[in-house]
């Protein structure tokens, strides 16, 4: 790898520009590199990574995640169940939208219902489909009743995924959105930039910051430059391991980093003949050196995952209760025999084929996996193409093993029952790997109808126990959240959701 001092040379050389001494900066303007733009700065319709993370500082939720993936109030104050079909909701009172209407029920009764009832186009309507009806019994009070129990309801309320808009907003909101979170929007320019300021008179105490100018730029090589000679002030998870090494000791940057939420995961085909036996499964799972991955692809910046929750998951299951595959070349190669995959003339016990998008993160991983299993016997080739076909490719069975990250929705247990029921093969779900478990899916269904959250507890853990042994994919890890900003930014505290929150409370100097 390169030295600091070469790569910066280099990219100004690239850029055609003279060096990389600091520029100077707006002094009320914060600039932040996105890697794109926002499809929709209206929560209930983006659904990319930028629509939902710049997105939640214009609007709000109802709930919010706390350090453990727990549920706290937010916009609702408070809630209750008096039975499994019914939710209350009690408003926060004296909250006002950024054009100053005061927020009432009515608002989030209106959000609530445009997302199914035509108003506005949005994927995730899917996830409000469960309601039967929204009403209003009092200007601070909202009522939902569901035809089934849903547990997963109060977290797409949540931040990230839902946004309370005015009564009567449509489909066109994410032009000029109002409302109630401590920047209000300003201008967008598509594939330039965002422009917040702050909302002074936000009800949670207004930001710091006077101006956030979020500049969208893709390639990352001219974000670390313009990191590098102080033109930006702030990324977050834009930067690769190496060019965020490359920035760190640097007089005028500083690094702020821990443990994310994301997890990388490598999936199988159960249904596949080479790969339906679990035997095989965890055969491949012991030949992986995932420390080896972490030192080497992200040096050290990532951890071990057990599980497809992020740590601190108030559902994750007793790391003692699961079944764990160390690396160990010769336990793969027991399991193979066991498995009657016996060496042929080349020593190779078993072929088969992984996707990947072409995604050089990814592509790196697969290929130093594919390194790691040639000492168990094992040959595995690697298929990329453009995420568009890779995507299309194992919605559609189209493959073996493929490696991908979950974001966000594995913040909360359901995504077990997205991704592993019979009943979510693709379309209805994510269980493209086929995989089917009697017993997981009749403790999915107790846990989506079970209100008492330690007995869920209980429910998941078991899952994740059946999972540790079925093995229908392999949790690799988690990589680190990491943030690099100029030593004109102070107080860049981190969510491991790797959301954009430090800006409700971060100083600029």
């Amino acid at each position: 790898m390169r030295s600091r001092t070469s790569v910066c040379a280099v990219l100004a050389v690239t850029l055609g520009l003279a060096g990389c001494g600091p520029s100077r900066p707006d002094p009320g303007t914060l600039n932040m590199l996105i890697e794109s733009s926002p499809n929709n700065l209206d929560v209930r319709q983006g659904t990319d990574a930028q629509s939902e993370r710049v997105g939640a500082l214009i609007f709000e939720a109802l709930a919010r995640k706390d350090d453990h993936f727990n549920l706290v109030p937010w916009l609702a104050t408070s809630w209750e169940r008096p039975d499994p079909l019914t939710w209350i909701f009690h408003i926060r009172p004296g909250v006002k939208f950024h054009d100053g209407k005061p927020l009432t029920a009515d608002d989030v009764a209106w959000s609530i219902e445009s997302m199914t009832n035509g108003s506005i186009v949005t994927a995730k309507g899917g996830a409000f489909r469960g309601i039967d009806k929204v009403s209003v019994p009092a200007p601070l009070t909202l009522t939902v009743h569901t035809k089934t129990s849903d547990n997963g309801l109060l977290f797409n309320m949540s931040d990230g995924l839902f946004g309370i808009v005015e009564k009567g907003a449509g489909r066109d909101e994410g032009l000029h959105p109002v409302g109630t979170g401590p920047f209000q929007f300003v201008d967008q320019v598509q594939d330039k930039d965002v422009v917040l300021e702050r909302n002074a008179g936000y009800w949670g105490g207004a930001p710091h910051i006077e101006r956030v100018r979020f500049e969208v730029v893709p390639d990352t090589i001219t974000a670390a430059l313009e990191m590098k000679k102080g033109s930006a002030d702030l990324e977050s998870n834009v930067l690769s391991e190496d060019m965020v090494h490359a920035l760190t000791g640097l007089p005028n940057l500083r690094v702020e980093g821990g443990t994310g939420a994301a997890v990388i995961y490598a999936n199988f085909n159960t249904a596949d003949p080479v790969l339906h036996d679990p035997r095989v499964r965890q055969a491949i799972a012991c030949a992986l050196d995932r420390d080896a991955l972490i030192r080497t692809l992200w040096r050290g910046h990532a951890v071990a995952a057990d599980t497809l929750l992020p740590i601190g998951s108030w559902a994750a299951a007793d790391p003692a209760g699961l079944a764990h595959y160390p690396h160990d070349v010769a336990r793969a190669v027991k399991l193979l025999d066991e498995a009657g995959m016996k060496p042929d003339a080349s020593g190779i016990r078993l072929r088969f084929t992984i996707k990947t998008s072409t995604d050089e993160t990814v592509r790196l991983e697969a290929q130093a996996i594919q390194q790691q299993l040639r000492a168990a016997g094992i040959e595995m080739k690697i298929r990329s193409a453009e995420f568009g076909t890779f995507y299309a490719d194992i919605t559609h069975g189209a493959f073996q093993m493929y490696i991908l990250k979950w974001i966000g929705v594995n913040e909360d247990p359901d995504i077990f029952r997205y991704a592993y029921a019979s009943t979510s093969f693709p379309p209805k779900g994510a269980n493209r790997g086929r995989y089917s478990n009697a017993r997981v899916d009749s403790l999915l269904m107790a846990a989506a109808t079970e209100t008492d959250q330690e007995v869920r507890r209980k429910e998941y853990a078991e899952v994740e126990q059946i999972l540790s042994r079925d093995l229908p994919s392999v949790p690799l890890f988690y990589p680190n959240n990491e943030v690099v900003h100029s030593t004109r930014v102070t107080g860049v505290v981190l969510n491991p959701g790797g959301s954009f929150d430090f800006l409700r409370t971060a100083e600029l100097h």
